[in-house]
């Protein structure tokens, strides 16, 4: 290894968008328990600036840009972590996207795409190149855990890409969940209501609800996130959380509507 190459821990994670919001609240949370991590997504600077947040854990981060609806990016990701690392124990499955407010018959077909290239066929290639190196490694096995939303279980006014795509993510997390037992691999799902994040800044001053109004809604750390990606991930592998549900608690979901 290189003076520059990160240095393994006993414990290797992959997060993707990593560099903002939730992605980098877990990646920072997995770092500081010890884990070697790679952090994935579009921008090289976010993901640096990640890395240096994490202080004395940043020797054991590897900033790896990568596009998740790339499958060659895909593939190079799972390679670049292996070859630092010698293996792979988790990924939280985080980049996301989402498409402009507006009613569904005016909706691009391009920002109906970009949605689901991200937040559905990204996550699948995700799982299917973390199944290839979970299941041929020694020991075999590892612990998937997918990004749903609030929005897996109910929508918002206009938000028809973002919600189906949460949706789909559900149907990803129990089949793969289903398809990983024999490997050793376990899947499971966090879905989060109202992290701070970029994608969740509009809430300060007021979101659509479902009779047309707008209202602010009250946000949570998304350090608390990443709290919980931490527990779902140290679990023993005899024992998984299916779905978690995180959310500020005030939050417009248990009576939504």
């Amino acid at each position: 290894m290189s003076p520059q190459s990160p240095t393994p821990a006993s414990k290797i994670a992959i997060v993707t968008g990593a560099g903002t919001g939730v992605g980098r609240a877990a990646a920072l949370a997995l770092l500081a328990d010890g884990y070697s991590v790679a952090l994935a997504g579009r921008r090289a600077d976010m993901l640096g600036e990640t890395r240096d947040l994490a202080g004395d854990a940043a020797g054991r981060a590897l900033v790896r840009p990568t596009d998740v609806t790339d499958p060659d990016q895909v593939k190079s990701l799972f390679k670049a972590t292996v070859d630092a690392f010698g293996r792979l124990d988790v990924i939280f499955n985080n980049a996301g996207a989402n498409a402009p407010g507006i009613p569904l018959e005016d909706l691009e077909f391009k920002d109906w795409q970009r949605v689901v290239d991200v937040n559905l066929t990204g996550v699948f290639l995700c799982i299917q190149e973390a199944f290839r190196v979970m299941k041929a490694q020694t020991p075999r096995g590892g612990r998937i855990i997918n990004n749903g939303s609030i929005s897996a279980h109910a929508p918002r006014p206009d938000s028809i890409p973002y919600t189906a795509t949460k949706h789909a993510v559900t149907g990803l997390t129990k089949t793969a969940a289903l398809d990983g037992r024999k490997y050793d691999i376990a899947v499971s799902q966090i879905d989060i209501g109202n992290a701070v994040s970029p994608m969740t800044e509009r809430m300060v001053e007021g979101v659509k609800q479902s009779d047309g109004t707008r209202k602010p809604e009250p946000r949570m750390p998304a350090e608390h996130v990443g709290e919980a990606v931490v527990f779902m991930a140290n679990l023993p592998m005899e024992t998984t959380v299916q779905f978690l549900t995180i959310q500020a608690t005030k939050m417009p979901w248990i009576g939504r509507g």
